[in-house]
C-alpha cells in the first residue's frame, strides 16, 4: 500500500501534541514534521527517502542500533506465550523475575530489589517516594527535601521535572515543588575560578553542597540525585575528585544518593554503569533508555540492600507497599530487555564504546579544538558535546536570539546527521549507538565540521564573531 505523506503529515499536525516543539510553528506549517520510516545499524531514513547517520540514538537510547531482530523476535514470542499480567499481589512473569535479578547482580553497590516503570521520569518518582517512605519508616518525617543539580535532567514529570534543574522545563509548569533545591552545576570550564584546579573546583562543588544542607538543616534532607555525567544540560563530565568529594558529604549528613543512570547506563561510558566509572556507591540506581534500548518502554529503579531492609520492615505498620502501576514489570518490555542486554554483553558494547569512543573524543579534539567558535569539546565514551563561543579569549556567549546551536544542528541535518542542541548555552550533543565504528566517526565529524564552517561563514558575514 502506498503511503500519502502529504495526507499523513497534515493529520500529524492535526492531531498529535508533540513533545518539545514550538507547538504553533507545528501546527501553522512553519516546521516541517520528520516521519521515521525505517531504521538499520546507526542510520535512520525518513518519509522523504533521506538517510541520516542518528548521531544520538534517538535520546541516547538504542544502544545496540536499529533493526535488531533478536529484541522483535524475542517481543513476539513473549506476547504469544503471555502478552501481559499485573504484578499486584505477588503476581509476577518469568522475563521480569529473570531480569530482575540481572539488574540486581549487574548494578553499581550492594543492591537487593528492583522496581519497574516504563520511563526514566516515573522512575525517578518512584525514588522520590521511596526516600519519603523510607524516611517515615524511620520516624524522620522532617528529612524529605531532595537536592538535586542546575543543569541536571531527571525527567519531565511533576517531582522528575522539579529534580530537573533547567528553567526551560520549569516555566509555566509551576515547577520546581517545594521539596527540591538545586546546588552547583559542576562544571569546570564555566563555574571554575582563575587559578583553581579542577580538584580545588570539585571541593568548591561539595562545599557549597554542604552549606546548603546546613542552611537547609541535615534532619531535612533525604536525598541527593545525580547523573554520573550531566546529559542534556550540556553533556558534562565531572571535574577531578568530583563524586569523591560529593559522596564524602552525603555519608556526613546520613543523605541517600540516587544514581540517575538513565543516559549512562548500560555501557555508554565504555563501563557497565556511570556509577563504576566514577567510583560512586549509590543508595538507589535509576535505568531505562539503554535497559531496552526503547525497543520497548520500560524502566527500573534499583533499591540498595539498606534500603530494602527498612521498606520490609513497613509491612507490619502500614500494610502492603502501596505503589505501583499497571504496566509495572510488563512481560513484553522485560523479555525486550533480557535480549537487549544479551546483546550488550554478547557484542560487548562497552568495550565498543571505549574504544571508539576514545577515537571519536580524538576526532573532535583536533578537528575543533582550535576553532574560532568552539570554547570547548568535551565528553567520555560515546558522549560528547561541542560548546560555541562568540569570543572564546574572553569566554563570551553568544546572543542567545541567535539560535547558534539550534542553526548548527539544522546544518547538521541537512548534511545528513542527527546532533541535538542542547539547551543552557549553544552546545551539540552526541550520543550515538553503542555499534557505532570508527567509519561512522569519520563521516559524523566530516559533516559536523561542514555545518559548523557554514554557519560560522554566516555568522561572521552578519558581524556576530569577535573580530
Amino acid at each position: 500500500m502506498t503511503t500519502d505523506f502529504a495526507a499523513l503529515e497534515e493529520m500529524d499536525r492535526r492531531t498529535v501534541l508533540h513533545p518539545f516543539t514550538p507547538l504553533k510553528d507545528f501546527a501553522g506549517g512553519r516546521m516541517a514534521p520528520r516521519i521515521v520510516e525505517t531504521g538499520k545499524g546507526v542510520r535512520i531514513t525518513d518519509h522523504r527517502g533521506k538517510e541520516l547517520i542518528d548521531g544520538f540514538a534517538g535520546l541516547y537510547c538504542v544502544n545496540i542500533g536499529y533493526g535488531r531482530s533478536e529484541v522483535a523476535d524475542a517481543i513476539a514470542e513473549q506476547a504469544r506465550k503471555l502478552a501481559y499480567y499485573h504484578t499486584y499481589a505477588g503476581h509476577s512473569n518469568e522475563p521480569a523475575i529473570r531480569l530482575a535479578d540481572r539488574l540486581v547482580r549487574m548494578a553499581p553497590g550492594k543492591m537487593s530489589r528492583v522496581f519497574y516503570g516504563l520511563s526514566g521520569s516515573d522512575a525517578n518518582e518512584t525514588q522520590v517516594k521511596l526516600v519519603w517512605y523510607y524516611n517515615n519508616l524511620l520516624g524522620r518525617p522532617a528529612k524529605k527535601k531532595i537536592i538535586a543539580r542546575h543543569r541536571g535532567y531527571h525527567g519531565g514529570s511533576v517531582m522528575s521535572g522539579s529534580l530537573t534543574g533547567l528553567p526551560i522545563f520549569h516555566a509555566a509548569f509551576d515547577l520546581p515543588v517545594a521539596p527540591v533545591r538545586h546546588t552547583t552545576t559542576p562544571h569546570y570550564y564555566w563555574g571554575a575560578e582563575a587559578g583553581e584546579s579542577e580538584r580545588d573546583f570539585s571541593r568548591r562543588c561539595a562545599a557549597e553542597l554542604e552549606r546548603m544542607i546546613l542552611d537547609e538543616g541535615p534532619d531535612t534532607v533525604a536525598a541527593f540525585i545525580g547523573e554520573p555525567v550531566l546529559g542534556t544540560g550540556g553533556i558534562i563530565p565531572p571535574p577531578d575528585g568530583y563524586w569523591e568529594a560529593i559522596q564524602a558529604v552525603l555519608r556526613r549528613y546520613d543523605v541517600l544518593l540516587i544514581a540517575d543512570e538513565v543516559v549512562c547506563g548500560f555501557g555508554r561510558l565504555g563501563s557497565p554503569f556511570g556509577s563504576h566509572h566514577y567510583g560512586i556507591e549509590p543508595d538507589l540506581v535509576t535505568v531505562a533508555k539503554g535497559l531496552t534500548s526503547a525497543y520497548a518502554p520500560l524502566s527500573a529503579a534499583i533499591v540498595s540492600e539498606t534500603v530494602w531492609t527498612v521498606l520490609e520492615q513497613g509491612t507490619d505498620r502500614l500494610g502492603p507497599f502501596a505503589h505501583g502501576y499497571t504496566y509495572t514489570a510488563h512481560p513484553l518490555g522485560t523479555a525486550a530487555a533480557m535480549a537487549n542486554l544479551d546483546i550488550v554483553e554478547r557484542e560487548d558494547l562497552a568495550g565498543n564504546a571505549r574504544t571508539v569512543g576514545a577515537y571519536l573524543q580524538q576526532r573532535l579534539h583536533e578537528t575543533f579544538d582550535d576553532h574560532p567558535m568552539v570554547g570547548e569539546v568535551r565528553g567520555v565514551g560515546l558522549l560528547a558535546a561541542i560548546e560555541f563561543v562568540a569570543d572564546r579569549g574572553r569566554k563570551q556567549r553568544f546572543d542567545p536570539s541567535l539560535k547558534v546551536g539550534a542553526k548548527i544542528s539544522a546544518a547538521c541535518a541537512e548534511a545528513g546527521l542527527i546532533a541535538r542542541a542542547l539547551p543552557h548555552g549553544d552546545i551539540l550533543g552526541f550520543a550515538p549507538p553503542l555499534v557505532l565504528t570508527t567509519a561512522d566517526v569519520d563521516a559524523i565529524v566530516e559533516r559536523t565540521k561542514g555545518a559548523v564552517d557554514a554557519v560560522t561563514a554566516t555568522l561572521a558575514r552578519d558581524g556576530a564573531l569577535a573580530a
